[in-house]
């Protein structure tokens, strides 16, 4: 696999809850990670001192994090009134050469910014809130 082009790294928010996804206007940068808890075992039997970790157990959760240019499109304002509301649509995050991931999150922060002679932005955190699905392209 080679480099991918780091545009090709969407969010795309359900627009209706009928899985009509639009990508999250705007956005110039976006991240995700995935985490997985650990849950240690380890025990005065353990061998050799070696930590020993619990398969399968622990929480797995992941963020999306995004920031761009404040446009107000219809996207900017369902993202808005997801927060106000706390609501958990689906999102999907397209990743380039690899995948989809389509699952429930929460919008926890959107922040918007603007410089005198600059444009007005944004940055957007969302937190899983449910089991997310994975599509390999």
């Amino acid at each position: 696999m080679g480099a991918q082009n780091g545009k090709d790294l969407l969010i795309k928010v359900d627009m209706n809850g009928a899985g009509q996804f639009e990508t999250v206007a705007g956005l110039r940068a976006t991240r995700v990670s995935f985490n997985a808890e650990s849950v240690d075992v380890t025990s005065l039997e353990s061998q050799g001192g070696w930590r020993e970790l619990l398969s399968g157990a622990g929480v797995k959760s992941a963020s999306i994090s995004g920031s761009g240019v404040f446009k107000d499109e219809s996207t900017d304002e369902r993202t808005r009134q997801l927060f106000f509301d706390g609501v958990t649509p689906a999102f999907q995050v397209i990743i380039p050469d690899f995948g989809t991931v389509e699952g429930p999150f929460q919008v926890t922060a959107i922040e918007y910014a603007g410089s005198h002679n600059g444009e007005a932005t944004y940055e957007l955190s969302l937190a899983s809130a449910g089991a997310l699905n994975f599509t390999a392209l």
